[in-house]
């Protein structure tokens, strides 16, 4: 198996979300400038072979807030390191409130292709109960700016279950990615996180219940794909087949490198991370030499449970092909015990439903222990 995509993780944020487990720190000049020292040196002394790059994909926190000159400085350190195909999906994550036009021009002549824009939602009202510093008339404007920089392939984040939200407000939300354009949406439940503002407020007595968090996913689910946005993940819709080229490799249990912070690598069938520990990583003369072993990768049942998360599911000539030696017929026999609605298995292959998303860990947990 080889290593094809790049995840580099951006711990900056110009202001927390109170929802937000990700690792991040405020902001700053310069502390931002000796990030990029750091990563130029870590992509530079990084120990493994890797040729060339199908997909590189800048999150965080919030990649936006370094702007344009360090986002190019940093992409041109990439392509120092690696050879970049020419049809590359390069995608950048960004916040509508710091995706300034100078700064999205700088990234479009760099070669980024791909925004990932985190929209939540198309109500002021709950944006600010959110967190989020746009307005649902910033958003648009963010977007218009995107599109005259020459951006083709615009992805929309969705939160669902957020306290208050109702079918109306889902609606209303998904109506505007299609109205803007957006080839790719993202819909995620609000999950309350320890640690976070969110759980110290004990923001969950204002959330749906189980039950109704489960309404609100599938009449998501519904109202995307009456504007064309056909789901291929538990929580991702696309139309006319742009999906997320990156977030597939996860999921079809390819390698990938991650560099920075809280990033998570899989690498010639290892599994390891970077601590959450900026300071180490901006003093480490070795930055890999950080890096914590996850553990051996790769095998039969990681890959059932990631081609899961895929509407398409776990097919099996493509399962009998990659593990020519896993027996599946105690899969086929668990798959008969899983309760009618939440699973299908049939000559072709073994996929869960919507409705079997909502319970995704307890039947993958069923099948595979």
């Amino acid at each position: 198996m080889s290593c094809d995509a790049l995840y580099v993780h951006i711990p900056f944020c110009e202001s927390k979300c109170p929802y937000c487990d990700f690792y991040s720190v405020k902001a700053d000049g310069d502390l931002m400038d000796r990030y990029i020292g750091a990563l130029e040196h870590a992509l530079k002394t990084q120990p493994y072979k890797i040729q060339r790059l199908d997909t590189v994909y800048f999150g965080g926190g919030t990649p936006s807030a370094l702007g344009g000159r360090r986002l190019t400085r940093l992409m041109d350190a990439v392509r120092r390191t690696f050879t970049v195909s020419p049809d590359a999906e390069i995608t950048v994550e960004c916040n509508p409130h710091s995706a300034l036009e100078p700064a999205l021009r700088a990234l479009r002549g760099a070669g980024v292709n791909r925004l990932s824009f985190g929209m939540q939602s198309a109500d002021d009202r709950q944006l600010r109960a959110l967190g989020r510093r746009h307005t649902a008339r910033g958003f648009a404007s963010a977007v218009k700016a995107a599109r005259q920089c020459g951006f083709e392939h615009l992805s929309f984040d969705l939160m669902l279950a957020t306290p208050g939200q109702t079918n109306a407000d889902i609606d209303s939300a998904v109506k505007l990615c299609a109205q803007l354009g957006a080839e790719h949406v993202s819909a995620y439940l609000l999950k309350i996180e320890q640690g976070t503002p969110f759980a110290a407020r004990h923001i969950e007595a204002e959330c749906p219940d189980e039950d109704g968090q489960a309404d609100l996913y599938l009449y998501a689910v519904e109202a995307l794909a009456r504007q064309g946005y056909e789901q291929y993940e538990i929580s991702n819709f696309a139309r006319d087949g742009h999906v997320a080229r990156h977030n597939l490799k996860y999921w079809d249990g390819k390698e990938y490198l991650g560099v920075g912070p809280a990033a998570h690598s899989f690498v010639n069938g290892r599994r390891f991370f970077f601590p959450r520990d900026l300071a180490a990583f901006l003093q480490a003369d070795e930055p890999f030499s950080l890096c914590v072993d996850d553990g051996l990768g790769g095998g039969a049942q990681e890959y059932i449970l990631l081609r899961l998360r895929l509407t398409e599911g776990v097919v099996w000539k493509t399962l009998a092909a990659r593990f020519p030696g896993y027996d599946a017929r105690a899969l086929h026999e668990k798959a008969r015990r899983i309760p009618d609605g939440l699973l299908v298995s049939d000559m072709r292959g073994l996929r869960l439903t919507p409705q079997g998303f909502l319970v995704s860990n307890a039947v993958i947990a069923q099948l595979l222990l």
